[in-house]
C-alpha cells in the first residue's frame, strides 16, 4: 500500500493536524507540501514524523490557496507514483481538495474519519455517526482512495528518521487558471492557534456577555493557552468563528482543556473529548458536561476563574 498524506502548511511549519495524519498513516508514505518560495527545511520537517519522502511543489499559482491548480497537481502525483491512498487532516482547503481530487481521479472519498486501520489486506476506516453517539467502520471498493481525517484526531508522533525530498515539475489544467484570488485578509490573533496549544481555555454562553470573556483570557495567559469558544458564543458575536470548538467548529486534542461557563452539550463534546485533562467550571452542578470531566468545580466563575489565574501567576512567579 503506498499513500500520500497532504502537508498543508501556513507560513513555514506543517499543521499539527497534517503531521498526526502523517504519523499515523504508517507503511510506504510519501507528503506533499505545495506553495511558491518554500525552503527545503519545511519539506525536510515531515521526516522524523513518518515520511520517507516530500514531494515538493514549487510555482507562483500555487502562492494563493486556490484548490483547482493543487488538485492538478496532486492527480498527477497520484497517477505517475502510482499511489493508492491519499489522505488529509481536516481543513477548508483539504474539503476542496479532498473533493476535488475524488472527482478527477474517480476515486472514493470518506469523510470525517478518527481511525485507520488494515483488515485481511483491505483499508478500513472509522467515522462517527448519528450525531457522534455511534462509531462505524468505513472502506473503499476501488483504488485510489481519498480519506479526510477529522483536525485532531491523532497527535503527531515524531520517531526520528529523515525524508528524501523530491522537486515536482509541475503542470496546470487551462480550466484551474481561470480563477484568480483578489484579495485576502488574515485575522490578527494573540497566542497559539486552539488546533497547536496544549492548553485551551473555553468560555461559554454562561459567561452572560461577550465582556466576560476577559476572565478566559487572562486565565489562558497565565495558563499560556488559546483561547476557544462554542457555537452559542460565536454565532452571538460574542468571539471570533476560528476559535469555535464542536461538531460544527475545530476538533481540539489539548494536553489540558479549562471549560469556562459551558453547559456541555454533545455538539460541543465531540470538538474535546480527545483531550488529555478536562476541567469544568460552572455554577450549574447538575450540566452534562461534568459527567466526562476529569475535574470539576461549581461556582461563580466570575470569582473563580481570577482567582485561579491568579493562583497560576504566583505559581510561576515561585
Amino acid at each position: 500500500m503506498k499513500t500520500l498524506v497532504f502537508l498543508e502548511h501556513h507560513g513555514d511549519q506543517v499543521t499539527r493536524a497534517s503531521l498526526g495524519v502523517l504519523a499515523k498513516a504508517g507503511g510506504d508514505v510519501a507528503g506533499v507540501v505545495t506553495g511558491s518560495g518554500m525552503n527545503a527545511q519545511l519539506a525536510a520537517s515531515a521526516g522524523p514524523f513518518g515520511a520517507a519522502t516530500v514531494f515538493v511543489a514549487d510555482d507562483e499559482r500555487l502562492a494563493t490557496p486556490l484548490p483547482q491548480p493543487r488538485v492538478d497537481v496532486l492527480a498527477a502525483l497520484v497517477r505517475d507514483e502510482g499511489f493508492d491512498t491519499v489522505l488529509f487532516a481536516q481543513s477548508v482547503l483539504a474539503a476542496d481538495l479532498a473533493a476535488g481530487l475524488a472527482l478527477r481521479l474517480g476515486a472514493g472519498l470518506n469523510w470525517d474519519l478518527v481511525d485507520l486501520r488494515e483488515e485481511e489486506g483491505a483499508l478500513v476506516g472509522t467515522r462517527p455517526a448519528l450525531g457522534d453517539s455511534v462509531w462505524v467502520d468505513v472502506g473503499w471498493s476501488s483504488t485510489p482512495r481519498v480519506g479526510v481525517f477529522r483536525a485532531g484526531a491523532f497527535d503527531p508522533v515524531e520517531r526520528g528518521g529523515s525524508a528524501e525530498v523530491r522537486e515536482l515539475a509541475v503542470a496546470f489544467e487551462e480550466h484551474s487558471r481561470l480563477a484568480e484570488l483578489i484579495e485576502s485578509t488574515v485575522e490578527e490573533t494573540s497566542g497559539p492557534s486552539i488546533e497547536d496549544a496544549e492548553i485551551v481555555v473555553a468560555g461559554g454562553r454562561g459567561l452572560g456577555s461577550p465582556e466576560k470573556f476577559s476572565v478566559v483570557e487572562e486565565l489562558a495567559a497565565a495558563l499560556g493557552g488559546a483561547v476557544a469558544a462554542t457555537r452559542a458564543v460565536v454565532d452571538a458575536g460574542w468571539y471570533p468563528y476560528s476559535t469555535q470548538v464542536g461538531q460544527t467548529g475545530k476538533t481540539v486534542s489539548p494536553k489540558l482543556y479549562v471549560a469556562v461557563g459551558i453547559s456541555g452539550a454533545i455538539q460541543h463534546k465531540v470538538g474535546m473529548q480527545g483531550s488529555g485533562t478536562i476541567v469544568a467550571i460552572n455554577k450549574d452542578p447538575n450540566a452534562p458536561i461534568f459527567d466526562y470531566a476529569d475535574l470539576g468545580v461549581v461556582g461563580d466563575l466570575n470569582e473563580i476563574v481570577p482567582r485561579l489565574a491568579g493562583l497560576v501567576r504566583q505559581r510561576k512567579a515561585s
